[in-house]
């Protein structure tokens, strides 16, 4: 048996796979998300370290780990993680979707003109390099003491193992990776004012990286396993739903929202804001586009419009009476990646009037995230072919009436499959499987779980929602910059 660990924004998961690869046992523990100041999003890690204990506490109160082979890892990436000598976390981690960083953004780009020759990604805020120069700009005193600079599930393997190394996937969402070579970049490291030493030693995701402290082993009721290198949580839901090959392709709906294609070697379109990195697989890349507010704008309007849970409210939007709506709403709560890169892009409903209805209100929030979602399809075909059909993962692939609407927007098959909604977990239990029997199991562990459903686009829908997209983009137009 193995274990996959991922480390979410919202939650740690952790998962009991069996040798067969089937899923025996998933235990979670919630985390919340601190936004002290405008655009800022921090963690506290020790935050995920109890989480982390708590659910593999669970995991095995209510399952025998005797049997268990090897951990892998997966978790939120981009997070900058301080430590000092003494391994002690110096400030709050600041997250993914912290968006402080703007004009350190700028500075980098002037100190390094070569960056996207380099990383093939453009500076954005979103990025580990600009959040460090922010910290030396503004807490020069904590800059001072950095020792390591981890990501946020390096910092659990850092408490599991007492090492410090990272995968080639996460690696590549910081700015400092040198993404042809999959070694960290001198170059980009001496413009943020550090050096190699004060970073982990980079792995392939597929490498083992260190083995559990023996008391950890005995509170969690298991024996001493390796620790496999892992992957950024996207890379590892790649790796859940079998996206290894070129030209598969996979649509994460979860806080974010992600398009991931896996690439035919090193591609990228940094014009439009694509993201392009290293898989979690040896020798292999691919392209990336991110919407900062995907799932978490249906939690959102959940709470604004009162409804009891999340299902109520896709109920709701699902039993109106009439289906169409002029109302638009721009999914930017957090600012936007692809393709705007605007951090200061913010949430807008357009279209109100006094016949609109809470239902509407949820309604235009699916639209407004499937809209800007393919906006990222799009960026993603603009550097690399992908299949006919689309995998979805995360939460928001548990609601049938968004993955039909997914299908009729983009106008293109989405399958949703077994497991799609612990793909990351998954991934990382793939990955120490990979670790613990060899590179030549990848093909055998990392087959396409069994397909669900496949939703096919309605063509009338389809066009009804092409009209809409096309006010979408126009507003945001409109409005950028007031």
């Amino acid at each position: 048996m193995y274990i996959g660990i991922d480390l979410g924004t919202s939650g740690v998961k952790v998962i009991l796979m069996a040798e067969d690869g089937n899923v025996v046992a998933s235990c979670s523990s919630p985390l919340s998300v601190s936004r002290p100041f405008d655009l800022w999003s921090e963690q506290t890690p020790e935050d995920w370290w109890q989480a982390t204990d708590l659910a593999m506490l669970q995991l095995a109160a209510e399952n025998d780990l005797q049997g268990v082979k090897a951990i892998g890892l997966s978790g939120q990436m981009h997070g900058a993680t301080l430590l000092n000598k003494k391994g002690d976390v110096l400030r709050p981690a600041i997250l993914w979707n912290d968006g402080r960083s703007h004009e350190e953004c700028l500075l980098l780009q002037r100190r390094c003109p070569e960056v996207q020759a380099i990383t093939g990604n453009l500076v954005m805020p979103g990025f580990t390099a600009p959040k460090l120069l922010w910290v030396k700009q503004h807490e020069p005193e904590i800059f001072g003491q950095i020792a390591k600079v981890l990501l946020p599930k390096d910092y659990l393997r850092f408490r599991m193992t007492g090492e410090f190394a990272t995968d080639v996937s996460d690696a590549s969402g910081t700015l400092w990776l040198n993404m042809e070579q999959r070694v960290w970049s001198d170059t980009m490291l001496s413009a943020t004012g550090l050096t190699a030493e004060q970073m982990p030693c980079v792995f392939e995701g597929t490498q083992i990286t260190g083995v559990i402290y023996d008391d950890l082993a005995k509170r969690w009721s298991m024996p001493i396993v390796p620790v496999v290198a892992g992957g950024g949580d996207n890379a590892a839901g790649a790796v859940g739903m079998g996206i290894i090959s070129p030209q598969q392709s996979m649509l994460s709906l979860g806080t974010s929202g992600v398009i991931f294609a896996v690439s035919d070697g090193f591609t990228a379109n940094p014009a439009a804001a694509l993201h392009s990195f290293g898989h979690a697989i040896p020798n292999t890349w691919h392209t990336m586009s991110v919407m900062l507010s995907a799932a978490s704008c249906l939690h959102w309007v959940t709470k604004l419009a009162q409804f009891s849970s999340v299902e109520a409210a896709l109920l709701a939007a699902e039993n109106r009476i009439d289906h169409d709506t002029n109302l638009t709403f721009l999914p930017y709560l957090s600012g936007e990646r692809t393709p705007h890169n605007d951090p200061n892009a913010k949430g807008v409903f357009w279209g109100m009037t006094h016949e609109t209805t809470a239902a509407d209100l949820v309604q235009a929030v699916l639209e407004g995230v499937t809209f800007a979602l393919l906006d990222g399809l799009d960026a993603v075909r603009s550097a690399q072919t992908i299949n006919d059909s689309i995998d979805v993962i995360g939460g928001g692939a548990k609601s049938a009436y968004w993955l039909q609407m997914l299908a009729d927007v983009f106008n293109v098959p989405m399958d949703s499959r077994e497991g799609g909604e612990v793909g990351p977990a998954l991934g990382a239990a793939r990955l120490a499987a990979i670790g613990y029997q060899g590179q030549e199991a990848l093909k055998t562990i990392c087959s396409k779980p069994e397909l669900i459903k496949q939703y096919l686009p309605n063509q009338a829908n389809a066009t009804r929602y092409t009209e809409k997209r096309e006010r979408f983009q126009a507003l945001y137009q409109r409005v950028k910059g007031l």
